[in-house]
């Protein structure tokens, strides 16, 4: 008896797998649920990445939402390692209710489930739409719950609950009874054939650029404030004996570079994240996809991808993060196009630095044209050919519902964002800060800038570029050593330009490496770091050189 309690003691809790299509609001579901954030977890020993809610008596696993036909496979994987006290939360959009039951259903054949219905606001008589659902429920044996997933109330919250604790079995392929409905959204322009790819990448480029206008507004405010408190410590410190004074207020040290931190990146972050998600809470996020999907599908990106991407500009840390969301096919190639392309808030802003130091600001423009059309070759280099496959069709929606987003929806979002670059960005940026003071302290920066130095001639590049090469790998702010009195005068335009991009592109920060690895794998990781180097010397080489033969 005693030794049946202790097995009971020990006993896992059940789990409960959440499956729907993309948008359809499992996440900001589970959310309300558990009231948990959610941490990254391959599932039970397969290689779906999905975010994992711990209550104390049930875990709640948010598998990605199913894009294309393709992620049906991938599953089906998570499915086989179901154990049989386990159940299944099928996620069901009320708008197209028949077609989401007919893809879900023959995915569960045979498992224990229940049924939450979303966006139950969109239907307009919602009586007649009660009696068809429980006919539906009685034909199936599957209790079915109708909710608003963006602003739940607790009543059908305990529904919930109470319907994932009773699950029944799964014994058809489609229900005997059918809703009979679909609701569609009202057509708008980025519905047009030729004007909706052209307001879709309107409506994400302007507001990105106002978010780091404003975020940069607010860091140069607060810039001096910061340093009047930090620069007369670390000068006190500084002088200090041994690598103390280094790891402290050295070229990289804690007091040095932590305020750029706070200052420059966090309040970028902050305004990426609350602009991100008021897109993604409101539905805007997907219309855009939709509408870019056509154009990026060739280079094996889905159009809702360039979201995560743009969300790369503000800090890769949460861009990356976020990929948990897209389809199976296109994750790697997205983490890839994050890694190479988005250049964050500290590689822009030191760029920019340089070419003002330089007096050619001109330069952003082309510098920003030839990181985008690399960064679209790396991604056709890269992707997997199923994401670019014509026959590998769409289950999402092909118009979603525009809403006005909750203050509830959006701040849970954000703040999701928010706490992954905390919870990632900060302790790995202070390790780095301590390791890279040190190894400035030792020497050994200087001395693999001058090992560097003749490799620099492969580019077309005085020696003087090696060194902030080199740094930019740890941190991207060594590209400002480029701004150098001496090395910003040896270099002209066109060697700027090379300069500043493959310093940016040649590796990601360690932070963004870091990342990567932790969310998709060391092997994975190695995998990016030997692609992007080898297309960023490729890239670099053929540019260096013809504009030398042209007396660039």
């Amino acid at each position: 008896m005693r030794a049946e309690q202790r097995d009971t003691d020990v006993a896992a809790p059940p789990t409960t797998l959440l499956l729907g299509r993309a948008s359809v609001g499992k996440s900001v579901l589970v959310r309300a649920l558990t009231g948990q954030p959610a941490r990254s977890v391959n599932f039970r020993g397969t290689t779906v990445s999905c975010g994992e809610y711990t209550t104390p008596n049930r875990v709640f696993v948010d598998t990605p939402g199913l894009h294309r036909a393709s992620d049906a496979d991938i599953v089906r994987l998570t499915l086989e390692a179901l154990g049989d006290a386990d159940e299944v939360l099928l996620v069901a959009s009320a708008t197209q209710l028949d077609e989401d039951l007919d893809l879900l259903l023959p995915l569960v054949q045979g498992k224990r489930a229940s049924i939450a219905v979303t966006r139950w606001d969109l239907v307009a008589d919602h009586a007649a739409a009660r009696e068809a659902i429980a006919r539906m429920a009685l034909a199936t044996g599957l209790t079915f719950v109708v909710l608003d997933a963006r602003r739940p109330d607790a009543a059908a919250l305990e529904e919930l609950q109470a319907a994932v604790t009773a699950p029944g079995t799964v014994r058809h392929e489609r229900t005997p009874v059918r809703a009979g409905w679909r609701i569609e959204p009202q057509r708008g322009l980025l519905d047009h054939k030729f004007a909706g790819p052209a307001t879709a990448a309107l409506l994400l480029v302007v507001p990105a650029l106002l978010a780091v206008l404003g975020a940069n507004q607010v860091a140069a405010w607060l810039e001096p404030l910061v340093e009047a408190g930090t620069i007369p410590l670390a000068e006190r410190i500084v002088g200090w004996p041994g690598p103390l004074g280094a790891v402290l207020a050295g070229d990289y040290g804690l007091l040095t570079m932590g305020p750029l931190l706070f200052v420059w990146a966090v309040p970028t972050v902050l305004v990426y994240s609350v602009v991100i998600s008021v897109y993604k809470a409101s539905g805007l996020a997907d219309r855009i996809g939709t509408a870019l999907h056509p154009l990026l599908r060739p280079v094996g990106l889905h159009g809702r991808d360039v979201t995560r991407v743009l969300m790369g500009f503000g800090c890769n840390v949460p861009a990356i993060v976020s990929t948990r969301s897209c389809s199976a096919c296109t994750r790697p190639t997205t983490v890839g196009a994050i890694s190479f392309g988005s250049a964050c808030s500290y590689q822009l802003g030191a760029t920019l630095a340089v070419f003002a130091a330089a007096g050619s600001s001109g330069l952003v423009v082309p510098y920003l044209v030839l990181l985008v059309a690399a960064t679209l070759v790396y991604t056709r280099l890269t992707s997997d050919p199923a994401a670019r496959s014509t026959l590998n069709t769409l289950l999402i929606e092909p118009r979603t519902f525009l809403t006005r987003p909750s203050f509830a929806a959006v701040g849970a979002e954000a703040r999701g964002t928010i706490w992954a670059f905390f919870r990632t960005a900060l302790p790995t940026f202070f390790a780095i800060a301590m390791v890279a003071s040190l190894l400035d302290w030792s020497g050994v920066l200087d001395a693999a800038g001058g090992l560097l130095g003749p490799a620099m001639a492969v580019f077309a590049l005085p020696v003087d570029a090696a060194l902030p090469t080199v740094l930019a790998a740890v941190r991207k702010d060594g590209i400002l050593l480029l701004a150098e009195e001496g090395t910003v005068a040896s270099l002209s335009a066109t060697q700027l330009l090379v300069a500043t991009f493959l310093a940016g592109t040649v590796l990601p920060c360690l932070v963004t490496a870091i990342t990567i690895g932790r969310e998709l794998g060391l092997r994975f990781t190695g995998r990016v770091l030997v692609q992007q180097a080898s297309f960023a010397v490729a890239i670099t080489v053929a540019i260096g050189w013809t504009a030398a033969a042209f007396g660039g």
